[in-house]
């Protein structure tokens, strides 16, 4: 069984996916950190940013891979764990840049179908997966939040990583990755015909949790 979980940015889909692939005994496939890995090896080799083609290089030659013995799997970059270099606000704004490349998202979207092939069983999560990497995904969901919810719930991880930041410069960073995420060519954010979406503004953690376990279980989880 594939479940597939997008929205936008700091909607919670993350999380909420990892802990939903927990409960199901699945496995759980963040495909923002195998942007934000290729935008790490960016940084690493300090291209130009703006630059397609120095982008494509870097990813074509950085190898992502996950340790699934890990609970949530472990991201390599080129035999190196680097999963808590992925987090910081440098290696996200490099990500944005790196998730916007035609060439890139293919080679992504081609990575991620192999990995679904492979688990059998998995909660996969971002902005494409239920419209382009898995359309025939057995359930769809799509996470939202309103823009203020999700600046301030951004805000607050970050402020709890030690960054310091204002409110308001996260809000433009969310309104501006939207943007992008909506209006690029390849893989733009759009909820799937076929999901259930989700508002999680005012709804707890716990409760959005509970509404996709409901969903699934309700229909029969896999044995």
């Amino acid at each position: 069984m594939i479940i597939t979980i997008d929205g936008p940015a700091g909607s919670g889909k993350s999380t909420v996916a990892e802990e939903v692939a927990r409960r199901l005994g699945f496995s759980f496939l963040n495909t923002g950190h195998m942007y934000r890995a290729i935008g790490l090896a960016a940084r690493r080799r300090e291209v130009d940013l703006n630059n397609p083609m120095e982008l494509v290089f870097v990813a074509k030659h950085a190898r992502i891979e996950f340790d699934w013995e890990q609970v949530p799997p472990t991201v390599i970059l080129n035999g190196e764990k680097v999963t808590h270099l992925l987090g910081s606000k440098e290696v996200s704004e490099a990500a944005s840049y790196v998730a916007v490349v035609p060439q890139i998202r293919e080679m992504m979207v081609h990575q991620q179908q192999k990995i679904g092939q492979m688990l059998g069983n998995v909660v996969t999560e971002g902005r494409d997966q239920g419209t382009i990497v898995f359309p025939q995904a057995d359930f769809k969901f799509y996470i939202d939040a309103s823009p203020e919810e999700r600046a301030h719930r951004r805000y607050n991880q970050m402020r709890n990583r030690g960054e310091y930041v204002e409110y308001k410069e996260v809000l433009d960073q969310i309104l501006a990755r939207d943007k992008r995420d909506r209006e690029r060519l390849v893989g733009p954010l759009e909820k799937p015909k076929d999901a259930i979406e989700i508002d999680s503004t005012r709804l707890s953690f716990e409760e959005v949790v509970r509404q996709i376990l409901a969903k699934v279980e309700g229909a029969g989880k896999p044995k």
